[in-house]
């Protein structure tokens, strides 16, 4: 009776270790070198957490790791490709800093209808903690905007951060907003870069993307 009981035992501490394990939040750290201005550059690093928003924090790795929307590696599509070049678009001071589509129309169209289900919203959009754009519910797609200030509001609307910059905050608040919400999304979409350098070019964009092991890495 003994040895049965202590097998049980053993067997829910196990099940409590398994279910703890598989709730456990994922923390990744990411690097953003940004250019600001003509002669000013700088850089920040976001913390995504998994348990934040796991369906959003999934796709904005793939998006830094290379995969691409069918889930598969497509480097043509993601990772530095994606990434390079890519303007903060939508800049509304004190509100927030949205980028999130690509420099070139063939890669922005693999992901404009790659749309993603909601996540719950378990974090509040504070400032410079970073959520996905959204036209609606599961619309989520490569959009993402970074908050300049306590944005509560958003919450109830469904905006879900999956995560937070945690060093590098003042290199985003000098993000470029003299163009506030003028660039065309339709626009950018059809035309990428092409359009933004002739029509915005003193938009501040993303130079690269990376995972780093720690915010001791020199900014």
């Amino acid at each position: 009776m003994a040895s049965s009981i202590q097998m049980l035992l053993s067997l829910l501490f196990a099940l409590v270790v398994i279910l703890n394990t598989a709730n456990a939040d994922e923390v990744t750290l990411v690097k953003f070198e940004i250019q600001i201005g003509p002669s000013k550059s700088g850089s920040f690093i976001m913390e995504v957490h998994s348990d934040w928003a796991p369906i959003g924090a999934k796709r904005f790795l793939d998006l830094v790791d290379g995969i691409g929307p069918t889930g598969n590696r497509q480097p043509e599509f993601s990772g530095e490709t994606f990434w390079k070049g890519l303007r903060f678009f939508r800049v509304i001071d004190g509100f927030m800093a949205q980028f999130g589509i690509a420099s070139k129309h063939d890669i922005s169209a693999q992901w404009v209808n790659a749309k993603l289900k909601d996540d719950p919203v378990k974090e509040s959009n504070k400032k410079s903690y970073v959520t996905f754009a959204t036209s609606g519910p599961d619309s989520r797609t490569s959009q993402m905007f970074i908050n300049f200030s306590d944005n509560s509001f958003l919450d109830s609307q469904g905006f879900a951060p999956f995560a937070k910059v945690v060093q590098g905050m003042e290199v985003v608040d000098q993000i470029y907003k003299g163009y506030g919400e003028t660039p065309d999304q339709g626009m950018i979409q059809d035309e990428g870069n092409r359009y933004l350098k002739r029509k915005f070019p003193n938009l501040s964009y993303v130079k690269s993307v990376q995972r780093v092991e720690s915010t001791g890495d020199e900014l």
